[in-house]
């Protein structure tokens, strides 16, 4: 049996455009079982904005499952952005897991925003002074819950297991930004989480340039599904349920 994923970033989404994707959102239960939603569903995280994108997926007849991006922080209100959002029927996940019943199987779904820091051989160090390390610190604790999220979703008897970011875990989907950049777009603490915890396939965004293809060192196919990227309501992933 196969698990259809279907999945989307960076909407951005304000005021001015409510409604703007809920008639595509209407046509999942034809192509897909599942809605993930990769984070910076909103432009500055007001929650405003939040009750447009809850409009948006509200009653939706798949299940719906979020990260919040970096716009999604900006007005400092991520926790009411994300209640906003579990009004609305999303499952918002920080360092958690959760399980949709699809008919190809159970499958689990690992989220956290992530953070940057960069990529090996290229990426920063908790080392210096006290705002560097907290700059490090909070990717590896995020990576860290992704790595604890996936390892619980082992145990849970799932057909397939996907990770789900708004930070990218691997340097090839930001193919296309600019290369100074590439610190503030991810990190390999996600890339390191997701390989030693096992997936299936991890999905983020964050990167508008990037590429949607991408691998980790393990294996593990990696796709950027930020909007500018994909340039449609969503992608559908096919995973093997069996």
């Amino acid at each position: 049996m196969t698990i259809r994923v279907a999945a989307v970033g960076d909407i951005h989404m304000g005021p001015d455009s409510e409604g703007l994707l809920r008639p595509a959102f209407e046509t999942l239960p034809d192509c897909a079982d599942v809605l993930l939603l990769a984070g910076d569903l909103t432009r500055h995280g007001t929650p405003r904005e939040a009750r447009v994108v809850a409009r948006e997926v509200r009653d939706l007849p798949v299940p719906v499952v979020a990260v919040l991006g970096n716009h999604d922080h900006h007005d400092e209100r991520p926790e009411e952005v994300s209640a906003i959002l579990r009004d609305a029927g999303v499952t918002v996940l920080e360092g958690e897991a959760t399980v949709v019943e699809c008919a190809g199987g159970r499958v689990g779904i690992a989220g956290t925003k992530g953070f940057g820091g960069g990529f090996v051989g290229r990426s920063a160090g908790e080392f210096g002074e006290p705002v560097m390390k907290e700059f490090v610190r909070t990717t590896r604790r995020s990576a860290d819950s992704l790595h604890a999220a996936l390892k619980q979703l082992a145990e849970e008897d799932c057909a397939a297991r996907v990770a789900l970011t708004h930070f990218s875990p691997v340097a090839d989907t930001l193919a296309g930004e600019p290369p100074e950049i590439h610190p503030f777009l991810g990190s390999y603490l996600l890339a390191e989480a997701i390989d030693t915890a096992g997936a299936d396939l991890a999905v983020h965004g964050h990167a508008h340039l990037g590429t949607e293809h991408g691998m980790t060192a393990g294996g593990v196919r990696v796709r950027n599904v930020a909007q500018p990227v994909i340039r449609r309501a969503f992608n559908v992933y096919r995973l093997d349920g069996d």
